[in-house]
């Protein structure tokens, strides 16, 4: 049996936050969740485990998810990148090099199969 993919989600939405991570969990990802920028850095100077990081863009606190995006980028260029946002369309120039890009409400089953994806390129 392959080890679990490690995602760290990044949603202030704490409802939304829940239904993905149990979603990944049933699917069989290991899951963290940070409500913002600053407890997302905390848990990836914590663990070395972490494979993708899926962020809102929107979010209170220190940075929003497009500047963490390219501060993991810059920290943890292992590291994959999934950007999503129910607000505002984000061009992918705007986004570190190989993120992707969900528009909010994303369907679940689609976040699955891209984080598996982007994991086997």
């Amino acid at each position: 049996m392959s080890p679990k993919i490690c995602v760290l989600i990044v949603e202030d939405e704490i409802l939304i936050r829940m239904d993905l991570a149990d979603f990944l969990t049933e699917e069989g990802f290991e899951v963290l969740e940070a409500a913002n920028a600053d407890e997302a850095i905390a848990i990836l100077e914590a663990k070395d485990e972490i494979q993708v990081m899926f962020t809102d863009v929107d979010m209170p606190g220190s940075m929003d998810g497009l500047k963490l995006s390219l501060a993991v980028r810059d920290r943890w260029p292992p590291i994959r990148i999934v950007v999503t946002s129910g607000h505002r369309a984000v061009a992918l120039s705007d986004l570190p090099e190989n993120s992707l890009f969900y528009a909010k409400p994303y369907d679940h089953a689609a976040i699955a199969a891209s984080l598996r994806g982007i994991l086997s390129d």
